[in-house]
């Protein structure tokens, strides 16, 4: 689809969940996510799609986007020294006197977190008849555990990230098929293994795919645009910090050592053994504000036979994978873990709870690598590996899943073509997992 000069990437997983809520019309719908990962767009693409079928005209849709200093000075909001939009009761009035009287109204904020008390605009709003309201927010702080009582728990949450390899995969033959010179760019349009090279270096986040596989220009808007702007916004100023070297200190190390069982208390180590002094509660404070603003993702460890959360040494993932490339460069690239942070972003854009498997068994701590959980009491188990065609290697990586008592699912993903079963554990390669339908 285009939208003016750019050409948008259709995100179908996100409009059906937004379909399936529209009907009700007393839960607002609350779209989460990393800043740049396509929620604004999703939002044009869901505006169209009411159109298209004659849900609305343009006449019933109100959109706002608080990022937009135009927009926010023509409803009259302004900055307080805290960087939050004031007045909302100025809001809340653009928007009624807007309202199509008999008709059903849809209504879109962008960025909500940025409006200071914006709970009263969600619920003044909600309570209308002939409203259904639509927010993104990109800091989970904003939605925080006190968010159901605020709303009175008329809310639904859709987790949005950047593409999924298999979105990227779509993308890529689209955006790709205007650079095709040989028969050798035909086949790789539609090799698994090339599209995976170009999404673990330049990134999933949609605009890279209209940066006309600039690589400078690629690094440049991750770095810029996503990184220091998510820094700067949902980390420093929430935290008023003053050494920006030290936050980006253990940035580096987190995003280095992802799929990596991981304590503050080391961290603090070995940053300073590296000449960097953090102390453990501020380390504690920027991985929380990562965390809430979806660059990280922290993964528990769980206690698989006594079927509890353990409290230390957690993993941590990132966001998207081509954005640790361009803070970290493609040298030593470690393909293992690149390959077990995309499985697991996957199972959590499923709809899983995903944690880190440990069981104690034979006196030998044993490590599954997702324990993966849906509600309804669904378990499944999955291993990641590059390849296991060495039998040395398969038996490893069999070993950590036949450790495991109970008859739920267990999986082994790697890169190896074909599929298979071992006792009862089946083998699949990782692309066909990936792209599979949902």
């Amino acid at each position: 689809m285009q939208n003016g000069t750019e050409t948008l990437i259709g995100r179908p997983q996100y409009i059906e969940q937004l379909k399936k809520w529209q009907s009700q019309t007393d839960l607002i719908k609350i779209v989460t996510g990393v800043r740049r990962c396509g929620k604004s767009k999703l939002f044009y693409l869901y505006q169209q799609d009411l159109i298209v079928h004659k849900v609305a005209d343009d006449r019933q849709i109100i959109n706002i986007n608080l990022e937009d200093l135009m927009q926010t000075q023509k409803i009259g909001l302004e900055y307080d020294k805290e960087n939050f939009l004031t007045d909302y009761n100025k809001l809340l009035d653009y928007i009624v006197k807007r309202l199509k009287p008999q008709k059903m109204n849809y209504v879109f904020i962008d960025e909500i977190q940025l409006l200071r008390d914006w709970q009263r605009v969600a619920n003044t709003l909600r309570l209308q008849n002939n409203v259904d309201l639509y927010l993104t927010g990109s800091n989970a702080y904003m939605f925080s555990s006190d968010l159901a009582n605020q709303l009175g728990g008329r809310y639904v949450e859709i987790k949005m990230q950047p593409l999924s390899f298999k979105e990227y995969r779509g993308a890529y033959s689209q955006f790709a098929q205007f650079w095709v010179k040989t028969q050798k760019d035909i086949t790789d349009l539609h090799n698994p293994i090339v599209v995976y090279s170009h999404y673990i270096k330049d990134s999933g986040f949609p605009q890279t795919l209209n940066l006309l596989y600039d690589k400078q220009l690629i690094s440049d808007y991750l770095l810029d645009t996503v990184y220091l702007n998510t820094i700067q916004k949902d980390v420093v100023k929430r935290f008023n910090i003053a050494d920006t070297n030290k936050l980006d200190a253990v940035v580096k190390y987190l995003f280095d050592n992802i799929g990596c069982e991981t304590s503050v208390r080391n961290i603090a180590k070995c940053l300073e053994a590296s000449g960097r002094k953090i102390s453990v509660p501020t380390i504690d404070t920027y991985i929380q504000g990562l965390v809430d603003s979806f660059l990280l993702y922290k993964c528990e460890r769980y206690d698989i036979k006594g079927k509890q959360y353990l409290d230390s040494n957690a993993k941590y993932y990132v966001a998207d994978i081509g954005l640790r490339t361009a803070l970290l460069g493609i040298k030593d690239m470690d393909a293992g873990h690149i390959l077990e942070n995309i499985v697991y972003l996957e199972l959590i854009r499923r709809g899983y709870e995903v944690s880190v498997g440990k069981l104690v068994k034979g006196g030998k701590n044993i490590e599954v690598d997702f324990v993966a959980k849906k509600s309804g009491g669904l378990v499944e188990y999955y291993q990641v590996a590059l390849n296991v065609l060495d039998q040395q290697i398969l038996q490893r990586e069999l070993a950590s899943l036949e450790a495991i008592d109970d008859n739920y699912p267990k999986f082994l993903l790697s890169m190896d073509y074909g599929s298979g079963e071992n006792n009862g554990i089946k083998r699949l390669n990782v692309f066909d997992w990936l792209l599979q339908e949902d």
